[in-house]
C-alpha cells in the first residue's frame, strides 16, 4: 500500500471551534471510511496536546510541529486567536515556507488574514468571514475580495467565507483530491444539506 498523504488542521488557542471541526468531520470521514484512497487528516498545534478554542471548548491536537507528519495540505482554521498571529513574525514565516514548499494552502474564516499578513493572497481573489472583509483588505489592499462567495479557489490556495463555509470548502477540497462522486457519498452520509429553519 502506498504512503498515505496528509492533510492537518492547525489548531491553536482560541481557533474556532466550528472553523476547525467542520472541516475535520468531512475530512476524516472520508479518510477513515474510504483508506484505500491514500488520504489521512491530522491535528497538529505548535506544541501538540490540549488547546483551548474560543468558546470554552477544549481539544487535544495529536501532533506538535516537532512530530507530525509532512503535509500536503495546511487547513489553516479562524477565530480571535489569529488575531495576535498577524503580527508573529515566525507564525508568518511558518505559513510562507508551506506555501513554498508545495503544501496546498486552505482557510476558514478569519484564517485567510494570516494568509494575508504572510503576503499569500498578494494580487489575489478571496474571500473570509463578512465582518472580516475590511480587515482583510487593510492587511493586504491587492486581495480581490470575493465577498459572495462560500469558498475561493485559486490553485494553491483555497479560502472559505465564516465558519460554517468551511464545510462547503472541505466538500470542494475532496472533490478535488479524490472526485466529486466521493465528495457526494460523504456529504449525503454527514447528511450535510443545508436548509435553514430561520
Amino acid at each position: 500500500m502506498r504512503t498515505a498523504r496528509h492533510i492537518g488542521i492547525f489548531l491553536f488557542t482560541d481557533v474556532e471551534e466550528l472553523d476547525a471541526v467542520g472541516p475535520w468531520e468531512v475530512l476524516s470521514y472520508w479518510t477513515r471510511t474510504w483508506p484505500d484512497d491514500g488520504w489521512r487528516v491530522v491535528t497538529f498545534s505548535e506544541r501538540g496536546g490540549w488547546v483551548r478554542c474560543a468558546k470554552g471548548m477544549t481539544v487535544r491536537a495529536e501532533h506538535g510541529e516537532a512530530d507530525r507528519p509532512k503535509l500536503d495540505v495546511l487547513v489553516y482554521p479562524g477565530g480571535q486567536g489569529t488575531r495576535p498571529q498577524l503580527e508573529d513574525a515566525a507564525r508568518l514565516d511558518w505559513v510562507r515556507r508551506r506555501s513554498q514548499d508545495g503544501t496546498l494552502m486552505t482557510s476558514v474564516c478569519t484564517g485567510s488574514l494570516v494568509y494575508a499578513a504572510a503576503g499569500l493572497l498578494r494580487g489575489r481573489p478571496a474571500t473570509t468571514h463578512w465582518a472580516a472583509l475590511a480587515h482583510l483588505q487593510e492587511l493586504d489592499p491587492t486581495v480581490q475580495l470575493r465577498p459572495d462567495d462560500r469558498f475561493v479557489d485559486d490553485g494553491d490556495v483555497i479560502t472559505s467565507a465564516g465558519v460554517s463555509a468551511g464545510i462547503d470548502m472541505a466538500l470542494h477540497l475532496l472533490a478535488r483530491l479524490a472526485g466529486t462522486r466521493r465528495a457526494q457519498q460523504v456529504r449525503r452520509d454527514i447528511q450535510y444539506d443545508p436548509q435553514p429553519p430561520v
